[in-house]
């Protein structure tokens, strides 16, 4: 699966398109094949970390999570293994 990745902060320049394994959902998650998807102030806040505050949040030295993104349109791949047997996630 390709990702949008940034592994320091900074401009524009230090996001890269990389091959990341697929996540397996978890309780309470699904997992989405995303088919498009935007860059907006929140992807663009945290990969600059422009004001430090933000990165009690991201990670302090460096992104605590890499992959960018959290705008998209996609379909439902997977859920978690207790939705699918129709027991009630937490």
């Amino acid at each position: 699966m390709r990702a949008a990745v940034h592994t320091r902060y900074g401009p524009p320049e230090v996001v890269s398109i990389k091959e990341v394994p697929k996540p397996e959902p978890k309780d309470d998650e699904v997992l989405i094949r995303v088919y498009a998807s935007t860059v907006n102030r929140t992807d663009s806040g945290f990969r600059s970390a422009e004001y430090f505050i933000s990165r009690f949040w991201s990670g302090l030295f460096r992104p605590s999570y890499q992959t960018l993104g959290c705008e998209f349109a996609g379909q439902v791949e997977a859920v978690c293994s207790a939705c699918f047997s129709k027991q009630r996630c937490r």
